[in-house]
This record gives C-alpha cells, structure tokens and sequence, in this order.
C-alpha cells in the first residue's frame, strides 16, 4: 500500500510533498489535510477550501512508474477521480474539460498535475481539491460539494482512505490513448448541446463536439464554425 500522510493544517499540499520528497524517504506517497490555506488550481489559479469540510490530496510519484503519456496524464486522473465519484450515488458525473468534476452542474472538484525535478529525477505531483461537506457557495456559484450535490454526507477520513485505495491501484495502469479519449468524450461535460462561449471578451453559442488525442476541445461555433481551443483560449458559460 502506497503511504498516505496526514497534516494538520498547510499551505498547499503539492509544496508539502516537495518538502517531502526533498527531506524525508519516500519517493512515492500521498498527503492530505483538511486545512489547506493557499491551495493551488491549475494555470495559476487558487483552489479555495472550507477548514474541516473539504480533501485538499496530493500524489507523488518518480514519472518513470506512470504508464500513460505525459500529455494524457491530467485526463487519465479525471477519468479515475469520475468513476471514483460515480460510486458514491447515482447522479451522473461528467468531465468538464480539461480538469474538472461536475455533478448536477456544478464543480465539486478540480485536478493540478505538476511536474518537478528533484534531487535529478523528475518527479509528477498529482493535487486534487474535493469538495465533500461544505455548504456556502455564495462568492463562487459554480461551485458544489459532494453534500449539496447528491444529499450525503461522508465522512472525511474515510472518504480519504477509500480514494487513496483506489486512486493507488489505478494510476499505475497501462490505459491506451484511445480508451482514455473514449472515456473523456462519453462522460464530457454538456457534450453535444448549446453553450455560450466566451473567446477573447466576446461571446457565441456553440456546441462542443469532442477532446481530441492532444487534449484540444473542438467546438462549433455559431458564428466561426469548428474550431479547437487550449485551456484558456476559451471559457464556457454555463
């Protein structure tokens, strides 16, 4: 069984596992905590976490002991963290390109996959942000816990414990590129229907169509047709 550590309260647990694996004797590992003052979202974003009602989670582990590619890393751990969640009840959970979990329209959680070169071997830290029993989402209305979510209420420890397991028997697969991208496009998040997209300031309606085996999102737009975006060259409004 892979260690999984708990801390007290922290900034962020992907600097944790830095200091981890800079200082201590595991090269592969979790940490969590419950209390996570600065957490981390992707492309510079923060990660906000209520004190005792959220899972702030991160992996380390050396990059050579990872079997999919690289650039299929960030979905590959969406599609082990969906079916995590789709076990827990019976509303659906989709895949909100490129990184984040939804259930009934709203994020209950977020993936940061780091890359880091310690001590010369390079290393992934896999952060995830789950938001389990929190209740007040008036700042951030897009946002949703386990709890409002689906009604029930989980204990946070064991949540912890029943996640690590999994995630551990998981992430070390050998998943070929088509399943993983088969997988994303069959739980994508308002795949197949009218959105409003927003592309530098100005909006449209489109449809997203797939992700395809670069991790690009194809959408048809109103107004310019099929195009495919990286991450931040367009934001859906939902």
């Amino acid at each position: 069984m892979i260690p999984v550590f708990y801390l007290d309260e922290c900034a962020s647990t992907q600097d944790e596992s830095v200091r981890f694996l800079l200082y201590g004797d595991s090269e592969t590992f979790a940490v969590y905590t419950f209390k996570q003052t600065n957490g981390k979202g992707q492309y510079g974003n923060s990660w906000e976490s209520s004190v005792n009602r959220n899972i702030a989670y991160s992996f380390a582990v050396p990059a050579n002991r990872i079997r999919v590619p690289t650039p299929s890393l960030n979905f590959y751990t969406a599609i082990i963290l969906r079916d995590f969640l789709a076990n827990l009840s019976t509303f659906p959970v989709e895949i909100k390109w490129p990184n984040d979990l939804i259930i009934r329209n709203k994020k209950i959680s977020g993936i940061l996959i780091e890359k880091k070169n310690i001590n010369e071997i390079p290393y992934f830290i896999i952060g995830i942000g789950l938001n389990v029993l929190q209740e007040d989402f008036r700042h951030i209305p897009k946002a949703g816990s386990l709890l409002t979510q689906t009604g029930i209420r989980f204990e946070l420890k064991e949540m912890v414990e029943r996640f690590h397991e999994f995630f551990s028997e998981r992430i070390f697969q050998n998943a070929p590129g088509p399943e993983i991208w088969n997988k994303i496009n069959k739980d994508l998040f308002r795949k197949d229907e009218v959105s409003v997209f927003e592309i530098k300031g100005i909006r449209q309606n489109g449809i997203i169509k797939n992700v395809d085996e670069e991790g690009f999102l194809w959408v048809e737009l109103e107004n310019d047709g099929l195009r495919r975006f990286f991450h931040k060259e367009i934001e859906m409004l939902y």
